[in-house]
């Protein structure tokens, strides 16, 4: 694909209201389960990455790095899924019954990014 289709393409992608999507000023409040159960999953994910470094500063075996390496993306998938079906709940589907529907181009917009 050619720079300038890109940029087009960047351009035709779904963006939110930019007002809307000022990283850091908005919040989305978690109850404690919700909060500790991410949290595990993140702890997780960082002594995985902990794994990898050790393994390069042993030396190891690259297709034995790449398995690891394999595993977090995974991990890090998990994790995707969790919060974005905790965001539904929490987020969307209130937004949605009180007639906010920009909350759908947003999601839109997030999921493009993850792919």
């Amino acid at each position: 694909m050619t720079e300038m289709n890109e940029e087009l393409e960047s351009e035709l992608e779904p963006r939110p209201n930019k007002d809307l999507i000022r990283q850091g000023q908005r919040k989305t409040p978690r109850d404690a389960a919700e909060l500790k159960k991410l949290v595990v999953r993140l702890n997780r994910i960082e002594g995985q990455i902990r794994g990898v470094r050790g393994q390069l500063e042993r030396d190891a075996y690259c297709t034995d790095i790449l398995i690891q390496v394999a595993a977090v993306k995974s991990a890090l998938e998990s994790f995707n899924k969790e919060l974005l079906s905790n965001h539904l709940n929490a987020v969307v589907a209130p937004e949605l019954k009180a007639g906010n529907n920009e909350v759908i181009d947003e999601l839109v917009w997030a999921l493009q990014k993850l792919r």
